[in-house]
């Protein structure tokens, strides 16, 4: 059943302290290298969404043991070498981080493995894993999307690899792959998502990396056995950036947002926003096993300004470019994103549909298949009804939508549909904005 959220009234000014859930990234990159050590390893704020669960279920059919209870998780793993099955199939649901990251887990299981998605993750590029992961040895069926039949080698060998599109999730396959192949790995990698090797250099794994302006070069040494995890996880950047805007965009309204997750290389939002001229300050910065933590201070803002945004902050804030295109329409001024095609490789193609969720609210876009032209009107009265819906249930699409519904003023209706999709990463959001109401 699809249900709907309607949205007819502006949100009221609000002055909040927060929370948020456990970053998803290193929820999903935790179940994963738990999987692989045979000793306990416990996890508290761990993301209780779709994406995860199916995690955990993934790595249950490899036979890992599980226990979940209501502030944590335990996982007992089976070492680098998961019990073999035949015909196993492990569906990774919605999840790209899941499902890219688990075939490399998989690089040294013989037998033939099955790995389906969803409708939107069966749409979307695995050929980027894959490529590499054929190095190390595997083979696969067919070449580019799910379903997959994958087979590994006994005996993956190293190999050396240029990973150009600045995905963590295609260096983090790698990486993983590496754990279990024979000799050194050599990556190559444009600037990404850096929480695996972060995990890596906590979890004591033979690890090298050297650090240039637009890449880094990673060095991993096969391992015998992984230690367990202990993990307190951080709130995500992710899931706050719809509750950053929110403030910035609604009237006489401030709000804090404890521990979250405050990686350099997921800020961008944070980068990019305050160059538009938002109120934004990081409080508390501590140090978590390797990765940065803080409290994010939010205030209305208004004079907002343009961008023309530097391409460098991509892939930093390549999940919340929605909730910025929002920023862009209520400013002064066109501003320009470019070298965006990677969005179009998510559960939507979402440049695509950032592009149309502005134009239903009569903003000018220029788009085109890797840039977009926002052409802001602070003053943008929205004069129809809205109806969002058939994008692929993509839970940013939804989110972004009903922050778009509460803070641009309308003499119509929003009526925004696949509710349910907000379960894959975030499924206390609506929980959340009612304590801002």
């Amino acid at each position: 059943m699809n249900k709907s959220l309607k949205i007819n009234k502006l949100i009221n000014p609000f002055n909040k302290t927060i929370s948020v859930e456990g970053d998803k990234s290193l929820s999903i990159r935790w179940v994963l290298l738990s999987s692989l050590s045979k000793k306990k390893s416990v996890a508290y704020n761990l993301l209780k969404s779709e994406d995860v669960f199916s995690a955990l279920d993934c790595i249950k059919k490899l036979g890992a043991k599980v226990k979940m209870s209501k502030n944590k998780c335990n996982i007992i793993g089976v070492g680098l070498n998961y019990k073999e099955k035949k015909n196993l199939i492990l569906n990774a649901g919605n999840s790209g981080t899941l499902g890219r990251l688990i075939l490399g887990l998989l690089i040294n299981y013989n037998n033939r493995i099955k790995l389906i998605g969803d409708k939107s993750l069966s749409k979307r590029d695995f050929y980027r894993v894959i490529k590499p992961l054929k190095k190390f040895g595997a083979s696969f069926s067919p070449k580019k999307t799910l379903p997959l039949i994958m087979k590994g080698t006994n005996k993956p060998k190293s190999i050396n690899y240029i990973e150009n599109k600045g995905s963590a999730q295609c260096k983090t396959s790698i990486m993983l792959a590496a754990l279990k192949s024979e000799g050194v790995t050599k990556i190559k990698a444009k600037k990404s998502r850096d929480h695996t090797e972060i995990l890596f250099k906590y979890l004591k794994i033979p690890l090298k990396i050297k650090k240039f302006r637009k890449y880094d070069t990673i060095q991993i040494k096969g391992v015998k056995y992984i230690e367990s995890l202990n993990y307190k996880i951080p709130g995500d950047i992710s899931s706050c950036s719809f509750f950053i805007v929110l403030t910035i965009l609604s009237k006489d309204s401030k709000l804090l947002i404890k521990n979250v997750n405050v990686n350099p290389s997921r800020i961008g939002i944070i980068e990019i926003l305050k160059k538009m001229g938002a109120s934004i300050k990081i409080l508390n910065k501590k140090n978590y096993k390797g990765e940065k933590t803080a409290d994010i201070f939010i205030k209305s803002s208004k004079n907002l300004k343009a961008i023309n945004c530097p391409s460098k902050y991509n892939s930093s804030a390549i999940d919340e470019f929605l909730v910025i295109f929002l920023v862009a329409a209520r400013s002064k001024g066109v501003s320009i994103f470019k070298n965006l095609a990677e969005l179009n490789q998510k559960e939507s193609p979402r440049l695509i549909w950032g592009s149309k969720v502005l134009n239903y609210m009569g903003i000018r876009t220029d788009l085109t298949k890797n840039s977009i032209k926002i052409h802001g009107n602070p003053n943008l009265m929205i004069k129809n009804n809205i109806q969002i819906k058939n994008f692929l249930k993509d839970h940013r699409v939804f989110m972004m939508s009903v922050i778009a519904a509460l803070t641009f003023k309308t003499k119509g209706n929003w009526d925004i549909h696949d509710l349910e999709s907000i379960k894959t990463s975030f499924p206390t959001f609506l929980k959340t904005l009612k304590k801002l109401m």
